[in-house]
């Protein structure tokens, strides 16, 4: 048993529900930002989500190509933080090299891989006709 939890509880009112709601999103804002500073890969989402917002902009995207687009623009952001994830626990479980660390590390890289490929062939449909005509 560690001391921690042999410590008593802390004093004062526990956080509200509202709190605790605001304290989780301000956790995964921090990991964004993490993620952000950290990964050379996730910048370049962010600057390629940049590019197509301006270009949707340029374009006077319909409301249901803005919704693929955001979807897929969201997917590859999932994806890419998930595979950022994997990998820290990974690292953490297994700082040596093991072949199903390496599996679960490429495998996890391929998830984000394939995301960007199904975003490309979406943007794809979606802005093919405003440059190339239907």
């Amino acid at each position: 048993m560690t001391t921690e939890s042999k410590l008593p509880p802390p004093a004062g009112p526990r956080p509200t529900l509202l709190r605790r709601r605001a304290a989780s999103f301000g956790h995964a804002v921090r990991g964004v930002g993490a993620a952000l500073r950290t990964e050379v890969h996730l910048r370049l989402h962010a600057a390629a989500a940049a590019a197509v917002l301006g270009l949707g902009l340029y374009c006077g995207l319909q409301r249901w190509e803005w919704v693929a687009v955001a979807l897929s623009v969201g997917a590859v952001w999932c994806a890419e933080l998930l595979n950022t994830a994997i990998e820290a626990v990974v690292d953490l479980v297994s700082p040596e090299y093991h072949p199903l660390a390496g599996r679960a590390k490429d495998v996890a890289a391929g998830a984000v891989l394939a995301m960007a490929l199904a975003a490309l062939a979406v943007g794809g449909l979606v802005f093919g006709p405003y440059f190339f005509g239907s």
